[in-house]
């Protein structure tokens, strides 16, 4: 398993590497009297020298007003309570050894336009000693809602998915619906996506090219929908909307969002995980 680890944390940073590149030449395309914004790179590392990664931010640019792509490569031992949550999903072997290494991207946007739609992305691949799986998955937050970028989005999707399930795009997008709902709101955070975890067929390599499959995606299913948004006009209602929506968002990743808990449980750079959180956001 060391190499097919390997293998998926290189894939992770190259990804990375080329959606950073993809946000910054958008960056350069867009008209605008604000500066043309590029990503700020720091190492992360975590406690007990277990890893670490890059923390990748854009802030005040033309077409994002905050945008976080984070790569991690992280190891070590989980903490009780982190792995008591574990062997309740069923990992084997957690009582007896709490060994894990986890990878993945992270990739969270939030937008200068509010006609434009904020974003979330992430894949990753986590391992035991007595097991491994795959996860991840994209959601689209719109502040004000268009249903051809929707629909763009989500037949990007299907796309994506089919080839390695007849059912994946279905089950995933239910699980997505599922997953990024607020219930105390008793609403969705945003249109959905796809959202799979603990995905493990017994066939890595299947399961790997699935999950290369939905980072591949990514661009393709966002860019053409930031691109269309991010000369439109807008006026300070539509501004009051979009954080008014970011409270949703912010509510959330701090309340219910599985990877935000698991990185501040395993003692991953703080900033780093809450990278997700928008600049600003209003409540009622």
């Amino acid at each position: 398993m060391d190499e097919e680890r390997r293998r998926a944390a290189a894939w992770f940073h190259e990804l990375r590497d080329r959606i950073v590149r993809a946000f910054e030449g958008l960056e350069d395309r867009a008209p605008g009297p604000l500066r043309v914004g590029r990503f700020e790179v720091t190492p992360t590392t975590r406690a007990d020298d277990g890893g670490g990664g890059l923390m990748s931010v854009l802030r005040g640019g033309r077409v994002f007003e905050k945008v976080g792509v984070n790569w991690s490569e992280v190891h070590g031992t989980l903490a009780p309570r982190a792995q008591a949550a574990m062997a309740a999903r069923g990992v084997p072997g957690m009582e007896s050894d709490p060994r894990f290494w986890a990878s993945g991207i992270s990739l969270v946007a939030h937008m200068q336009n509010p006609h434009a739609p904020a974003v979330h992305m992430n894949t990753r691949m986590f391992w035991t000693p007595g097991a491994w799986w795959f996860g991840g998955g994209t959601d689209l937050n719109p502040c004000l809602e268009y249903a051809e970028d929707t629909g763009h989005f989500h037949d990007t999707l299907r796309a994506a998915c089919t080839p390695h399930g007849a059912d994946y795009y279905d089950r995933f997008k239910a699980w997505a619906d599922e997953y990024f709902f607020i219930p105390h709101r008793g609403r969705a955070r945003g249109v959905g996506g796809i959202f799979y975890d603990d995905l493990n067929t017994g066939d890595w390599e299947a399961d790997f090219a699935f999950t290369r499959a939905v980072g591949e995606a990514f661009l393709p299913a966002f860019l053409p929908l930031a691109e269309a948004r991010m000369t439109q006009p807008f006026d300070e209602a539509d501004r009051d909307a979009q954080l008014v929506h970011r409270g949703l968002y912010a509510e959330y990743n701090l309340v219910y969002d599985r990877g935000t808990k698991f990185g501040l449980e395993t003692g991953h750079n703080a900033d780093a995980v809450l990278m997700s959180l928008p600049p600003l956001a209003k409540w009622i």
